[in-house]
């Protein structure tokens, strides 16, 4: 293990170690759970990129382009409250894969999700069944053709690895501005290896592994430059929903 993973894997242990202590002295569990916005992601330090794991077509054959780095260019962080800094999401989606893998395989996709959280006292999730609506405050760029092709993805602990929660992203603005998108829960759908889990259950919201965002030019087939700029993700209740709320309009999911 590297030097860093291992300062890495230490500091959150410590953290879990904190964090449970903290909440016997505070007596959690003896009184009502919290409704507070609960932070899960934060995009504002080179730090906090490295919590996650990127991927695109291109590493199995494809030819989409991908970036996800930290950016503090003014113009595109305007409007921002706090750090004046954000994640960019982007390069170029393309459907073509090379010559000798026509045929076998499919193009059009990228993404990025949170890293596994491993610790000395087992792997540390998230815990939102507390909490009503997934929040995330974003900036859409790029062509517009793939603007209804962005996806949510999460991910929880569970038996089986291959299943994962995902929502499409309803964006409201058209002038590249920062909005918050609301998604409930509940409306997230459950799939298996891109395809729609015919009997779907309640998501296991108490133990959250991974959170992410794909872009899946692919499936409806629009290629083109994207941007995406990623400020934070919380998990909110009712009483901090500023938005109108992102539902699904349509059973259709992302792989």
């Amino acid at each position: 293990m590297a030097l860093s993973n291992l300062s890495a894997y230490l500091n959150r242990s410590t953290r879990y170690v904190l964090d449970n202590t903290a909440k016997i002295l505070r007596m959690e569990g003896a009184k009502e759970p919290s409704r507070a916005p609960m932070t899960l992601f934060t995009f504002q330090t080179r730090e906090d990129l490295k919590q996650f794991a990127t991927g695109c077509d291109a590493d199995i054959g494809g030819t989409s382009t991908l970036h996800f780095e930290l950016d503090d260019n003014p113009e595109r962080n305007k409007g921002i409250t706090g750090a004046p800094s954000s994640a960019r999401f982007w390069g170029e989606m393309r459907l073509d894969v090379r010559p000798e893998l026509r045929g076998r395989i499919r193009g059009g996709y990228a993404g990025f999700r949170s890293k596994p959280r491993p610790s000395l006292f087992g792997e540390i999730c998230d815990d939102v069944s507390n909490h009503q609506f997934l929040a995330l405050h974003l900036r859409l760029g790029g062509d517009p053709r793939l603007r209804n092709s962005y996806f949510v993805n999460i991910q929880t602990d569970g038996p089986v690895t291959t299943d994962l929660w995902q929502h499409r992203l309803y964006f409201k603005r058209n002038d590249g501005g920062w909005e918050d998108i609301f998604i409930p829960f509940d409306n997230f759908i459950l799939t298996n290896t891109g395809e729609l889990v015919q009997h779907q259950i309640t998501m296991f919201r108490e133990r959250v592994r991974t959170v992410g965002i794909s872009l899946l030019g692919g499936n409806s087939g629009a290629a083109g430059t994207y941007d995406l700029g990623i400020h934070s993700i919380r998990a909110v209740n009712e009483e901090d929903v500023t938005m109108p709320l992102s539902i699904e309009k349509d059973p259709s999911h992302g792989a």
